[in-house]
C-alpha cells in the first residue's frame, strides 16, 4: 500500500514538473486591483505551493482532538 501511494505521489509530481517546464512564457495576472506580469512557471509554482499549503492546513484542522 505504501509503495502504491509513493508511486502515485511521484507520478503527480512528475506530471506537475512537466506542465511547469512547458509553460515558461510571460503572463499577466490580475489579482483584485493589481496587475502583475510574471513568468507562467512562477505563477504555476505559486499556485501549486498555495494549494499544497491549503491542503496541509485542512488536514491538520481535521485532526482536532475529539470532544469528551
Amino acid at each position: 500500500m505504501k509503495t502504491t501511494k509513493l508511486i502515485g505521489i511521484l507520478a503527480l509530481v512528475l506530471a506537475l514538473g512537466i506542465v511547469i517546464i512547458q509553460n515558461r512564457g510571460p503572463v499577466q495576472t490580475h489579482f483584485l486591483l493589481i496587475t502583475v506580469e510574471m513568468p507562467q512557471i512562477l505563477l504555476l509554482l505559486l499556485t501549486a505551493g498555495g494549494g499544497f499549503a491549503l491542503g496541509l492546513l485542512v488536514a491538520l484542522w481535521g485532526k482536532s482532538k475529539p470532544k469528551i
